[in-house]
């Protein structure tokens, strides 16, 4: 089965993995920082909804990463 990403030239996928690395620096970063604010409004203040807040952002980050080695894989085979 074709790759997602076989339609790209080897140029586009760096440049899409470029991309995909600091997306998901940044949005890593940001669900760290929610981590810890929920922690110490939980402490606080008691739970809430920031309390689960981060809990919906740590699957798009999954997602993320999953697609950052995707993008490595079909890097990898053009090798």
């Amino acid at each position: 089965m074709a790759s997602q990403f076989s339609t790209y030239t080897k140029e586009e996928l760096l440049k899409k993995l470029k991309k995909q690395k600091t997306g998901a620096i940044v949005h890593g970063f940001i669900v760290l920082l929610m981590i810890v604010f929920a922690i110490f409004t939980t402490i606080k203040n008691g739970i809430s909804f920031q309390t689960f807040l981060p809990l919906f952002f740590i699957p798009m980050e999954v997602i993320m990463l999953i697609e950052l080695k995707k993008i490595k894989k079909e890097l990898k085979t053009r090798n």
